[in-house]
């Protein structure tokens, strides 16, 4: 029986019928179970970033009681906030879970990778992530991407193919029709499998409240110096920032998104609580990532570039 418009309304509805956020978690749980069923070697990029967490929660709710069938992968540039690596030590070690981890400095100093004059270190991840992902055979890598965060993640589909050289090739795109994921691949391929892919910012905080999942203190409104550049504000810190004539003052920030200190903004924000959050997400007209992280605005395809080479 089709269930109408007036009588959800009306909360005559069927009991059976799931929520919004029932559905999704749903679809992520499926999309799991599928890969430990199809894949020898998978892998979770867990960076301590949100979405990386709520992926993490549903890997944990998609085998209970059972342990999560996976280790944790994440790439550590070496400008990461340290609230934050501090949490991802604290989940791994809580739910004894194996943690690679792959050094960005370790290929500064032995002359693989170099600095960029920016600072910022976020582009030169690709080559550890990479080179990770192949000596330890991972065959599938979930990631926390969002097809609401940036037109060329939009355009990704759940199990997304990479070569042998883990790059991404839009026109090798396969169709999944009726939740039917194609795993093949040939070996020295992989594939990349991305879990929260029909959620939106709002619906991961909405999840967050509804689970009462711990996350790092910088999400909420705090106290930190930061300085100005290039219309957002980022922290002060040992990678390059600020210069001269940038000047550091204390406000009231939280971070929407977290990755690399160098390329990650604050907002100014007033919103302490989670329900401050949500009111504040669900009145934005910017995308996370489109307002707070200068690595895609390094060009118009930054993003499509860099996945291209084999990025996130």
């Amino acid at each position: 029986m089709t269930t109408t418009v007036a009588q959800a309304e009306e909360g005559t509805a069927s009991p059976y019928a799931l929520s919004h956020l029932d559905s999704l978690e749903s679809e992520a749980v499926h999309i799991f179970r599928e890969v430990a069923g199809e894949f020898e070697n998978p892998v979770i990029l867990f960076s301590g970033g949100k979405d990386s967490i709520v992926m993490l929660h549903l890997a944990l709710k998609a085998f209970a009681p059972a342990p999560v069938p996976f280790s944790l992968l994440h790439v550590d540039t070496g400008h990461n906030f340290p609230e934050v690596l501090a949490y991802r030590d604290r989940v791994v070690a809580a739910h004894g879970l194996r943690l690679h981890v792959a050094s960005v400095q370790d290929y500064i100093d032995r002359g693989a990778l170099r600095e960029r004059p920016d600072g910022t270190r976020n582009p030169l991840q690709t080559l550890p992530l990479t080179e990770r992902i192949q000596s330890e055979k991972f065959d599938a890598v979930f990631g926390g991407g969002r097809r609401d965060e940036e037109k060329a993640r939009a355009k990704e589909r759940v199990f997304s193919l990479r070569d042998e050289f883990s790059q991404w090739d839009p026109r090798r795109q396969r169709p999944e029709l009726w939740n039917l994921y194609n795993g093949r691949h040939a070996p020295g391929e992989h594939v990349r499998v991305f879990p929260l892919s029909n959620w939106t910012e709002l619906d991961v905080w909405q999840y967050i409240a509804r689970e009462g999942i711990e996350l790092p203190q910088i999400y909420f409104a705090h106290d930190r110096e930061v300085f100005r550049r290039g219309g957002m504000w980022l922290t002060a810190g040992e990678w390059g920032g600020p210069k001269d004539g940038e000047t550091v003052e204390k406000r009231l920030v939280r971070y929407r998104t977290v990755g690399d200190m160098s390329c990650t903004g604050a907002v100014d924000s007033d919103a302490v609580t989670l329900d401050d959050v949500i009111a504040e997400i669900a009145a934005s007209r910017l995308t996370e990532r489109g307002a707070t992280r200068a690595d895609d605005k390094m060009s118009e395809a930054a993003m499509e570039d860099r996945k291209r080479e084999g990025y996130f």
